[in-house]
């Protein structure tokens, strides 16, 4: 029999003990996630994060002393973990930062609890996610202001897309990547397409590869920037 997985290691990091003590005691259910630690700021995340090698960091964006973008821009440049972003959406322009900071999702901070382990699970796979809730408003003035500034940068990419460039993808590859830009899961495009989550996997991969996308944050980016999907198609609860 081969060895179970190591569990995932996560640091919470929030300047508030109650939110910080919430997620850990929200986590602590589930064995193949491991609350490694939880600090108040993200200076101490940074060092938390040399200390204790966390996998997936739960990251606050408005901190005393060092924020949570500039602590996400750190901590993935020297490439100590994947970051998630919570938030209430206080303030778009933290979270158009912390993209380009090199964050591989967005969460709200009242999500549910099996939303915050799935969230985890995917990123710490590699994966990156956006909530249902942050797509159309997020990514749709991340767009408006690539197209009004050149050169440009969307979350990480060296260009703004171009439509040509869906001629790389076949037809199922393109149903799959408009799916992902209308905010849904692999489980929820498996359903749509009558396919396995194995598949959908395979495909979003092979749209990445073919057009040289980081992640499916950068996936979604690109759907908006070639005009693939326009903000208002994307539904207020893409779960329904």
């Amino acid at each position: 029999m081969s060895e179970p997985a190591a569990p995932i290691r996560v640091l919470i990091v929030d300047d508030q003990h109650l939110v910080r003590s919430g997620f850990a005691m929200m986590l602590s259910v589930d064995e193949d996630i491991d609350v490694v630690g939880d600090v108040a700021n993200g200076r101490l995340a940074l060092a938390a994060a040399h200390d204790l090698g966390p996998d997936v960091i739960l990251m606050d964006v408005q901190m005393p002393v060092m924020d949570g973008i500039e602590a996400t821009r750190a901590i993935v440049a020297a490439n100590l973990a994947k970051v998630i972003i919570l938030t209430t959406f206080d303030r778009d322009d933290y979270l158009f930062d912390a993209l380009h900071a090199g964050a591989s999702g967005f969460l709200l901070k009242n999500a549910e609890p099996e939303q915050l382990t799935d969230a985890i699970r995917a990123v710490a796979g590699g994966h990156a996610l956006l909530a249902p809730e942050v797509t159309t408003r997020v990514i749709a003035e991340m767009v408006a202001a690539a197209r009004s500034s050149a050169p440009s940068t969307a979350v990480g990419n060296p260009h703004v897309g171009s439509a040509d460039q869906l001629d790389r993808l076949t037809d199922r590859e393109l149903e799959v990547l408009t799916l992902m830009a209308r905010g849904r899961s692999n489980t929820e495009i498996a359903a749509a397409l009558f396919v396995g989550e194995a598949t959908v996997k395979t495909h979003v991969s092979n749209c990445l590869a073919k057009l040289h996308l980081r992640d499916r944050v950068q996936a979604v980016v690109f759907a908006y920037e070639v005009g693939l999907i326009r903000p208002a198609e994307s539904p207020t609860h893409p779960q329904d």
